[in-house]
């Protein structure tokens, strides 16, 4: 009788931590982590406006330094407008895909790099010091958020192109 009341409760204590390791695994995709989130209202709409959403919703891997919606407000009046226009659609893209980098790249693969190649063929420069990443002059406020195809790193700046 005992040895059955110990397989029984070894047995829940296994299902119970199967079930924590997996409600810890990510469930969303870039996209829809960025959606749900509610801080990335202003770069989904210009990842739509880009038609990028299929790609950064596909397998990836990708690491997106994603700027809030606060990011977005401090570019100067009428920017975000202007891109947000058909006719600058390519331009527009431009800038999301300096955004991103191939490959899922953590928190501590970034610790010890000095830049990153951007999908959008330039590359980021990467700085930190002891309490702070940089990616150009954005500031990582949150790193590590994973995402089924890759991570998100908040950024509280967006960033430009050269």
């Amino acid at each position: 009788m005992k040895t059955r009341i110990l397989t029984v409760a070894i047995l829940t204590i296994f299902l119970s931590a199967s079930a924590l390791i997996a409600g810890s695994q990510p469930k969303m995709d870039i996209v829809d982590t960025a959606v749900s989130a509610g801080s990335f209202n202003t770069l989904v709409a210009a990842v739509q406006a880009a038609d990028l959403a299929d790609t950064l919703k596909g397998e990836g891997p990708f690491t997106v330094f994603a700027p809030t919606d606060d990011a977005f407000a401090k570019l100067p009046a009428g920017t975000l407008e202007d891109l947000l226009k058909p006719e600058n659609k390519d331009k527009l893209a431009a800038i999301l895909t300096y955004h991103v980098v191939s490959g899922k790249v953590m928190a501590k693969d970034v610790m010890t790099m000095k830049e990153a190649k951007t999908v959008n063929g330039e590359s980021v420069m990467i700085s930190m010091d002891a309490n702070t990443v940089m990616v150009d002059n954005a500031k990582v406020v949150q790193a590590d958020i994973e995402c089924t195809n890759g991570v998100i790193h908040v950024i509280d700046t967006v960033i430009l192109p050269k």
